[in-house]
């Protein structure tokens, strides 16, 4: 009966596994390279943008909260 499959040592396969490491770190810089990164103010703009959504939509939950609390005591009878 032989064995396909080739006995590979403890030593190699670290390695391979070194190698491996490198080569996932190596690839990440370059694809960070052709990254199109966006400029300053496209940036702000959009960091600005992000801002005004989040405390609208914070704002508006918060109404409807309130709304369906005074709904609720309303109707149990706690008001």
């Amino acid at each position: 009966m032989s064995n396909k499959n080739p006995v590979i040592s403890p030593k190699s396969r670290a390695e391979a596994s070194r190698k491996g490491f490198f080569s996932f770190i190596s690839d990440a810089f370059n694809e960070l390279k052709r990254v199109t990164w966006p400029t300053k103010e496209e940036t702000f703009r959009l960091s600005i943008m992000v801002v005004v959504v989040s405390v609208s939509v914070g704002i508006f939950l918060g109404l409807v909260d309130l709304v369906f609390t005074e709904l609720f005591d309303i109707i149990l009878g706690r008001s």
